[in-house]
């Protein structure tokens, strides 16, 4: 279904007023739980950092061992910076995910098929036993900092699970951005062009500091590592291609059809409709793949909209509704 083209300032706008009415409705007593630079109606609610498990939606008759499984799924060390507003997509995820993980209705997922009709989650058997949060796919890739997947199945079948919602983009390289204050600028320095700069001898500032995507992007891709590329195809789709290559990559072996990513998406959300730069990534992305299938996509709305006509925790769709209008 094609979706009515509002800015970005308005579905913002319209997500602000919800989380205020959520919060005066849920937390009427407990202003004290918010982070009171933020209690002006101008950005979204901010708990406490002491309070920032509030975010996330937890069943009001779960027992204490229920909310400590919840919890652990994402251990405040692997929160993102701003796990604690409600706009983060991680409590989004850990409230979905998470609940349906303890509940042992993960498995309910394996009907859905993805906006293409194929099955969503492919030949995974996703279950509570074989699902995390926050996964560290290990040393192979040789990143300073190791990809972490929002969610991932494990098992002779992968999926990496990459969850947005009002991010404006799916996740851009972070070195054309460098500040000329930052010490390693001059040795990383780059412009969003795959190509040799400055004295590096590497096209790629990641492959200078011994990153190794490009000697894997070439198998899984249909872009080659020996030519300069204008712009460079990772700096717009890098998250993307770091979900595809945590599992086509094992081993140091490639493989096209043992694994694939999955991109969650909030369809009101106008960086994932037609035209934009969300959208615009996934399918280059997924176009440039030589196993095209290794891409896949799906909504919140419709992961939800499924929960409901399955009745599965319903006290949780009803607060998805409340808080985020899904």
């Amino acid at each position: 279904m094609k979706q009515q083209s509002v800015s970005m300032k308005e579905y913002k706008a319209d997500l602000l007023q919800r989380y205020w009415k959520y919060q005066e409705s849920r937390f009427a007593n407990d202003r004290d739980i918010f982070d009171p630079k933020y209690l002006q109606h101008t950005s979204p609610p901010v708990f406490a950092k002491r309070e920032a498990w509030r975010n996330i939606i937890i069943n009001p008759e779960a027992s204490k061992q229920e909310r400590k499984q919840l919890l652990a799924l994402v251990p405040d060390g692997e929160r993102h910076k701003w796990f604690r507003s409600m706009n983060s997509s991680q409590a989004l995820a850990q409230s979905v995910f998470g609940n349906l993980a303890i509940s042992g209705y993960l498995h309910s997922l394996a009907e859905l098929k993805d906006d293409e009709e194929i099955d969503l989650f492919g030949k995974a058997q996703i279950s509570s036993d074989n699902f995390e949060m926050e996964h560290k796919i290990g040393c192979l890739l040789r990143e300073p900092r190791q990809t972490s997947l929002d969610g991932y199945v494990s098992g002779d079948y992968q999926i990496a699970i990459e969850c947005k919602f009002t991010e404006a983009e799916v996740g851009t390289c972070s070195r054309p951005r460098l500040k000329k204050t930052a010490s390693n600028y001059e040795s990383e320095i780059c412009n969003g062009d795959y190509s040799k700069q400055r004295s590096r001898t590497e096209r790629c500032s990641l492959t200078h500091i011994g990153v190794s995507y490009w000697d894997y992007v070439p198998q899984l891709f249909n872009w080659k590592n020996d030519s300069d590329l204008i712009p460079c195809p990772l700096n717009k789709n890098y998250q993307l291609v770091r979900n595809i290559l945590a599992v086509g990559v094992r081993d140091g072996n490639i493989s096209l059809d043992n694994g694939h990513a999955v991109l969650i998406y909030d369809e009101q959300n106008p960086a994932f409709q037609e035209n934009s730069d969300g959208l615009s990534a996934y399918i280059e992305t997924k176009q440039a793949l030589k196993e095209p299938t290794m891409l896949r996509k799906y909504s919140w709305q419709k992961i939800i909209n499924h929960l409901r006509a399955k009745n599965i925790l319903p006290w949780l769709t009803e607060n998805l509704k409340l808080k985020y209008g899904l």
